[in-house]
């Protein structure tokens, strides 16, 4: 595939065959640009939506032959709940669909950061500075816990640190576990199963 225009003929399906040559895929009205992240139900890509505005976005998708009843309730559950939330400390939720073949995706704030471990290490912050961004992760959950979302995978990986406006500000990611305790469409959806483990137990 070259790098030159590509018509706007709908979602492409083979966004697995993304590769690191810079040969870009596009999805609707997105053009995929590489692969960043992979969890247990989708893979993540690193996107530039062309209309009606252009920006780099993050386009999460279920991975090829993980559509199963529970998957895709469990996806779309993660979708009602980052809607449902506008909180500075949580990944924005942009747009959302379904491409020809029916596979879910939605299309989220890009959080250009890395982990809240990694970086204060990198940058060696003091406590006071470490406690400054535990309270801004504080802050994000207690939103999401007032919407009657639990995250329930809050992990280094799943907390970035970007920089903006010449400050780091922490970003809450992945509710692809998160459970809604009271209301919204993805209560009773997708009870943990008795004897079964979500989430990373280390």
């Amino acid at each position: 595939m070259d790098d030159g225009p590509v018509p706007d003929d709908g979602p492409t399906l083979k966004l697995e065959d993304q590769n690191a040559r810079g040969a870009r895929t596009r999805f609707g009205r997105y053009e995929v640009l590489e692969r960043i992240g992979e969890g247990g139900m989708g893979t993540v890509f690193l996107a530039e939506q062309v209309d009606p505005v252009r920006r780099r976005v993050a386009l999460k998708i279920i991975r090829l032959g993980m559509d199963t009843d529970n998957v895709v309730a469990r996806f779309e559950s993660e979708r009602q709940a980052l809607a449902l939330m506008n909180h500075p400390n949580i990944a924005q939720v942009f747009d959302a669909g379904a491409n020809d073949d029916g596979r879910p995706f939605f299309v989220m704030e890009y959080v250009r950061g890395t982990p809240i471990t990694d970086h204060c290490d990198e940058n060696r912050l003091t406590l006071e500075d470490r406690l400054a961004l535990f309270v801004e992760i504080c802050q994000g959950v207690q939103h999401a816990h007032h919407k009657g979302i639990i995250h329930r995978d809050i992990k280094p990986s799943n907390v970035l640190v970007a920089d903006k406006d010449g400050r780091p500000v922490a970003k809450i990611i992945d509710f692809g576990l998160a459970k809604a305790t009271s209301g919204g469409r993805s209560e009773g959806d997708h009870a943990t199963e008795y004897g079964t483990v979500v989430g990373t137990p280390d």
